[in-house]
């Protein structure tokens, strides 16, 4: 077994104007527990004006989790939902067979400058999970449980770990949690989750004993206690959980275990076989090529 850890530096990309770095998925690591794409989007300061819209676009196979710092998006789908995200809560859309969403900036906010700066992140829908119904929750900063102990602030985002359990509805094992450090403090990272790994947003930290560069991404080794020391004050976040019951394939928008229902997907939404969002018109039309997932 290999002991070492695994850095996953991300690239960088644009979408729709929001800078973004995407350490996963990586050549090096295509999924960690179930998540299998993650999204830093870089904090970006909007003149008033301007904004995000992500326009209409379909998903199948996986769940999405929107998770902000600063700043708000206005989720709308095609089960009818309309729900203004604020900073600190969690958007939770599960896809099943088919769905549609739009992500913009709500329309108070193009009228002044603001800060938007967050994480978007795409979790595959267990295999009995991957047909059926959509769905979508909302769950305010203020349900979410929160452990502040000696300098070390953990926020479970999703799932479960260090005793804390999210009310996200979470299909499968997962541990999904924000740790905000101040100087000098160190936390022991758990084996309670058989996969797991860091992100660095902020800070000066070092992983058993190796510095962590902020923007990396570090895939902790199975089955090892990892003890986490902030030189500085610091800011992550450390996900994870249970394997994937099997390989997944992402094409554009959509997970799959099996690459027949890809190929519908992409043949029903070029066709307009899909549900829609009521009250919107203009979509994200599917590329010709077999091209990166559009993020939100």
């Amino acid at each position: 077994m290999d002991t070492q850890p695994l850095i996953i530096r991300p690239r960088a990309e644009d979408v729709e104007g929001q800078p973004i770095l995407r350490p996963l998925p990586s050549a090096k690591c295509r999924s960690v527990g179930p998540f299998v794409f993650f999204d830093h989007m870089l904090e970006t300061l909007y003149p008033a004006g301007k904004g995000m819209n992500i326009r209409q676009h379909p998903h199948i196979g996986l769940s999405t989790l929107t998770y902000l710092f600063e700043g708000q998006i206005q989720h709308k789908d095609s089960l009818g939902s309309d729900q203004v995200v604020n900073a600190g809560d969690v958007s939770w859309m599960t896809a099943g067979t088919a769905i549609a969403h739009v992500e913009r900036t709500p329309e108070p906010l193009w009228e002044q400058s603001f800060k938007m700066h967050g994480l978007q992140i795409w979790l595959a829908s267990p295999k009995d999970h991957e047909q059926g119904p959509g769905h979508y929750s909302h769950h305010p900063a203020s349900t979410l449980p929160v452990s502040d102990n000696l300098g070390v602030q953990i926020r479970m985002i999703a799932g479960s770990g260090f005793c804390l359990e999210s009310p996200v509805p979470v299909l499968s094992p997962t541990l999904y949690a924000e740790l905000k450090m101040q100087t000098a403090t160190t936390l022991l990272i758990p084996t309670e989750h058989e996969e797991r790994a860091l992100y660095v947003l902020s800070g000066d930290v070092q992983l058993n004993g190796e510095t962590v560069e902020p923007h990396d991404l570090v895939v902790l080794p199975a089955g090892e206690e990892m003890s986490l020391f902030a030189e500085s004050d610091s800011h992550a976040v450390l996900f994870g959980g249970a394997p994937l019951d099997g390989p997944r394939r992402i094409n554009w928008n959509f997970v799959a275990s099996d690459p027949a229902a890809i190929d519908e997907a992409r043949r029903k939404w070029a066709a307009g076989d899909w549900p829609t969002v009521p009250g919107e018109v203009e979509r994200i039309e599917l590329p010709k090529s077999r091209s990166e997932p559009t993020p939100l």
